[in-house]
């Protein structure tokens, strides 16, 4: 196995849209996904491409409103 890589992922316009590691072509570990004007929109932790734990999805003030735990 190898070490996670951070990953960036960019809108058109050049703001953040997703960041986290990758290993072995999986999302794995801690990741976060933003709207186009910057605030959060959900977080939450993969196993080699499967979700686990807790997921956040946040509201448009970037606010936690729903938490889903994952198997």
């Amino acid at each position: 196995m190898t070490a996670r890589k951070e990953r960036i992922d960019y809108h058109k316009d050049g703001n953040v849209k997703a960041r986290g590691a990758m290993r072995d072509g999986h999302l794995d570990g801690y990741w976060e996904w933003f709207r186009k004007d910057g605030t959060k929109l959900r977080s939450g932790t993969f196993d080699m491409g499967k979700q686990t734990g807790e997921w956040i999805t946040y509201d448009a003030k970037g606010e936690p409103y729903k938490r889903t735990q994952m198997s």
